[in-house]
């Protein structure tokens, strides 16, 4: 079974189900999606969220998965395989495994459900952050040339950042560890659970923000996916409280057209080289 469509995301996260091995996928990385010295977790994340999406038939949508990256991904086949520990009424749970050359980079476990049939009922104090209009934020296209040099994968988003939070990229940090603004592909793809899974780990790691540039690679990433976006503009927010040891963590919120906060995730990272 092969998917692809015009969408480079798309085309990114497609699998070819292997016609001898029951919950076997390949792959194909993109070089269009690396970030420092490798391929984009969040994209990486994607991929197996999408593989076990095609095991689960009744249970489309991640619903909460995690992801802990053991190695560091680069462009080329890999291969995804997945296993299903449960398959229950309203949630199914499976793990999966990529690798590249028989050396595992990611391993997944993951509940997926169906968000269309999710209970609508919502009660929470979040409130979405308060951004300028896209048209006064600021583009990738101002981005510093060493940040896209990189991060390949800016190239494919439409990413309008908060003025108030990139003083960094003038050399002000403010170093209140926070960067936030408006998402969507540069190619027009409408954002669906799948997609969440990238966008949480897209904008510049918070270290930008506490004056530490550099590459910041993830150890762990979650995601909990609370409803379908709706088709346009997802507003993002990441931050950080706390960096000690070496590490620090990034929440992230991505809120939806219609004032929804339809994923919040945690990751785990390493703290930048002083390089």
């Amino acid at each position: 079974m092969t998917t692809a469509t015009r969408s480079e995301f798309d085309q990114g996260i497609a699998l070819t189900r292997h016609p001898d091995e029951a919950g076997r996928y390949d792959a194909e990385l993109g070089t269009g999606w690396q970030i420092g010295g490798g391929v984009n977790g969040g994209l990486l994340l994607a991929v197996a969220g999408h593989a076990l999406s095609l095991e689960h038939e009744q249970h489309p949508d991640p619903v909460s998965i995690s992801g802990y990256y053991l190695s560091a991904s680069t462009p080329g086949p890999a291969t995804v395989r997945t296993e299903v520990l449960r398959a229950g009424r309203g949630l199914s749970t499976g793990t999966a495994s990529l690798s590249q050359d028989g050396v595992e980079r990611l391993r997944v476990v993951a509940s997926h459900g169906d968000l269309a049939a999710a209970d609508g009922e919502v009660r929470t104090s979040a409130t979405p952050p308060q951004l300028p209009p896209p048209d006064q934020c600021i583009g990738v296209e101002h981005a510093p040339k060493q940040l896209i040099e990189q991060a390949a994968l800016l190239e494919r988003f439409d990413l309008r950042l908060d003025p108030a939070t990139v003083g960094w990229a003038l050399g002000q940090p403010s170093g209140q560890g926070r960067i936030q603004g408006w998402f969507r592909l540069r190619d027009g793809r409408e954002p669906d659970p799948l997609l969440l899974l990238l966008v949480a780990d897209a904008l510049p790691p918070v270290t930008f923000d506490l004056g530490m540039p550099g590459w910041a690679p993830t150890v762990e990433l979650t995601v909990h996916l609370r409803a379908r976006p709706v088709p346009g503009w997802l507003r993002v927010v990441h931050a950080t409280r706390n960096l000690a040891g070496g590490y620090f963590e990034e929440d992230a919120e991505i809120w939806d057209e219609a004032g929804r906060l339809v994923a919040q995730s945690r990751q785990l990272a390493r703290v930048p080289r002083a390089d």
